[in-house]
């Protein structure tokens, strides 16, 4: 049997998801928690997504071979930080990273003068001079195929750098608040994170709009901004047979 599960995290203070040696990570303590809760030495999880050090997810899709577990005794043995959602059976052969056709990000941007002692860990503090008008302009530049090359890291264990992203746009919840929204097929290690620390500069009048278009051609890392703050990232959903998140 297998079951999905949907767990929502804050990872103000993992390590990230991925199981590593001496560092507390959310597949840790989900995996303790459900080899507890169904009597077994060891329940292998296996992520839609894997989030780096410090970035939160609202929707985060995984799978296990087992029964579906009670939520409310899930619940008691995760921390704090972590909640399931949903735990469910799948399909038979269900798994939440191979078969996903697609994950979507969100990243906020709190631009007031001062800082948030509420949205610590869970926002970026822009207090610069920001352009919306310009980051909706190159929001709208990454939608289609493009080498994202110039937005990961140079020493990285990819070997493909296209990605097709189905949308991206920026919007503006509240008077101070920005949010970066975007869905592709996949992502690159710090793909987001770079495109949002680029396009701030673009916003902020230190780049123009063909410089940040003509990075989507496959420049080297060097050529774009810098890495934006992973406290306010946050995986917003996973789509499953061609399903959008964002719902265009």
């Amino acid at each position: 049997m297998r079951s999905r599960l949907l767990l929502e995290y804050d990872g103000s203070r993992f390590a990230g998801w991925g199981r590593q040696p001496g560092a507390r990570t959310v597949q840790a303590e989900v995996e303790r928690a459900l080899a507890v809760l169904l009597r077994l030495d060891a329940v292998p999880v296996t992520v839609a997504g894997r989030t780096d050090a410090g970035v939160h997810a609202r929707r985060q899709v995984a799978s296990y071979a087992g029964q579906p577990a009670p939520l409310p005794g899930l619940n008691a043995l995760l921390p704090p930080d972590v909640a399931a959602l949903l735990c469910v059976a799948a399909e038979p052969g269900f798994d939440a990273r191979r078969d996903a056709t697609s994950r979507a990000y969100c990243y906020r941007v709190l631009t007031r003068p001062a800082r948030s002692a509420l949205e610590r860990g869970r926002v970026l503090h822009w207090p610069h001079q920001i352009d919306l008008a310009l980051l909706r302009q190159c929001a709208a530049e990454l939608v289609g195929i493009h080498d994202f090359t110039a937005f990961t890291p140079t020493d990285t264990e990819h070997v493909r750098f296209e990605r097709v992203v189905y949308a991206a746009y920026w919007h503006s919840p509240a008077a101070d608040t920005l949010e970066f929204w975007i869905e592709a097929d996949a992502f690159l290690r710090h793909m987001n994170r770079v495109l949002v620390g680029t396009m701030l500069e673009v916003a902020g009048g230190r780049r123009s709009i063909a410089g940040f278009a003509a990075l989507l051609d496959g420049q080297p890392r060097h050529e774009a901004g810098p890495t934006a703050s992973a406290a306010g990232l946050y995986l917003a959903g996973v789509g499953y047979g061609g399903e959008r998140v964002l719902g265009v």
